[in-house]
């Protein structure tokens, strides 16, 4: 069996023989797709708002307004959505100020190069872009405390306006359940206390904060409730496929437009598991396979469907390295990923430290099965330093699988493990 799958910027030609391969688990994008172009797939989500009023009804008479962005990390297609929005606003409301926020979460700072690579030229020329720090205590507003008891702080700049909106795209999220919607706010744009709070030990374990679930999932419940004392009052989120390409858009309600892109996605990308001994996976390539941070979401659609004591075969060019200082330190200094995980278990909410919860779902994932990293462009060592194997071909990744798997080991693909559900029910 021969396959293509995406790798940093490329896509990797992979072989499994035949008397191993147990089939592919992906997405229906083409099952999905409304009509028209890209720009006309947006224009007319914003034409039909969900729950709201129309966008250009909300600009209406406000002197101020935030957009919220999404960062480096997330490939939303801002080059296709931020131009009709800001065309959109303006139309109605020449004289409006408008900041686009970038919403880093607890990630690095984007640089002005991936701002160009994001918007073009133009928009990070003319238009007043701001990048979040989730750091900068002096620059938080103080909203009150967060349902699960965590203190609320969020970006000044997004509190202080008159209007807040957000672009982003939706989906499927490996504790959030979904991304989109209520996350632009947090962890978005929230402070590094509230984010990890948020993310704390306990809520991460819990068998709710998992890919496609929002029901009782208490991170999302956190998340909802900031996006409400945000005050964001709409939302443009689109669903892409495998080429960045958007092929769905929901525009409106905060809520509610987001748990309609959210059905939309659960329908093209749910897929019944199919055990197996060894999963190959990817990050679907760039931007989201830049580090090992961002790399193990990819493995949790590959956890979903490996058997106990089994490979994930994890292709990821990580060419940016851990991703996480403390992420990586953790991994490295930890005697095992069992052993790390007993201790994050111990960790309470509001002393969370930073990157736990990163840490905390790769210690889960290594505790129970062999993972390979695939990759020429990282450290083998660091790799090796975070308890994974280190592979530069996915042929030499293959052979080790089965030397600890056994020759007749059975092999399922996950060509991209960020865009599929895995329901094992």
């Amino acid at each position: 069996m021969e396959l293509k799958i995406p790798y940093n910027k490329i896509r990797m030609n992979i072989e499994i023989p035949d008397e191993n391969f147990q089939g592919v688990l992906e997405s229906d994008p083409a099952g999905c797709r409304m009509e028209g172009t890209e720009q006309e797939i947006v224009e007319r989500a914003l034409d039909n708002p969900i729950g709201s009023q129309s966008l250009e009804e909300l600009v209406k008479g406000k002197k101020s307004m935030v957009i919220i962005s999404s960062d480096h990390t997330r490939p939303v297609p801002s080059h296709v959505t931020m131009p009709i929005l800001l065309r959109r606003i303006r139309e109605a409301n020449p004289e409006i100020d408008i900041t686009i926020l970038i919403a880093t979460g607890f990630h690095r700072a984007t640089t002005h190069e991936e701002l160009v690579q994001k918007y073009g030229e133009k928009i990070v020329a003319e238009e007043k872009i701001i990048v979040h720090d989730s750091r900068d205590d002096a620059g938080m507003a103080d909203l009150g405390t967060l349902p699960s008891g965590g203190a609320l702080k969020l970006n000044r700049i997004a509190i202080d306006t008159d209007l807040l909106i957000a672009e982003g795209f939706i989906e499927s999220h490996f504790f959030a359940g979904f991304s989109g919607g209520r996350k632009s706010i947090l962890p978005g744009i929230a402070s590094a206390t509230t984010v990890m709070a948020n993310h704390c030990s306990e809520f991460i374990a819990s068998p709710y904060a998992r890919t496609g679930i929002l029901k009782n999932n208490p991170i999302h419940r956190d998340m909802l409730y900031a996006a409400q004392q945000a005050k964001l009052a709409f939302i443009l989120n689109v669903v892409i496929d495998a080429e960045k390409k958007v092929i769905g858009a929901f525009a409106g309600d905060s809520e509610q437009a987001h748990v309609t892109g959210c059905e939309f996605v659960l329908k093209m990308a749910e897929v019944k598991a199919n055990p197996s001994d060894i999963v190959v996976t990817t990050n679907g390539g760039y931007p989201l396979d830049q580090n090992i941070y961002q790399s193990v979401k990819g493995m949790t659609a590959a956890e979903a469907n490996c058997k106990e004591g089994g490979v994930i075969i994890m292709v990821s060019a990580c060419n940016d390295g851990h991703g996480g200082q403390s992420f990586y330190e953790n991994l490295r200094d930890a005697a095992s990923p069992r052993a790390l995980l007993e201790r994050i278990a111990k960790v309470p909410r509001n002393e969370t430290i930073p990157d736990q919860w990163e840490m905390q779902i790769l210690a889960r994932i290594l505790a129970k099965f062999t993972v390979i990293m695939v990759t020429d462009m990282c450290s083998p060592e660091m790799i090796k330093e975070m308890h994974m194997e280190h592979a530069a071909t996915f042929q030499e990744a293959l052979q080790r699988a089965f030397e600890i798997k056994g020759n007749n080991a059975s092999v399922t693909v996950i060509p991209d493990g960020v865009s599929v559900i895995v329901r094992t029910a």
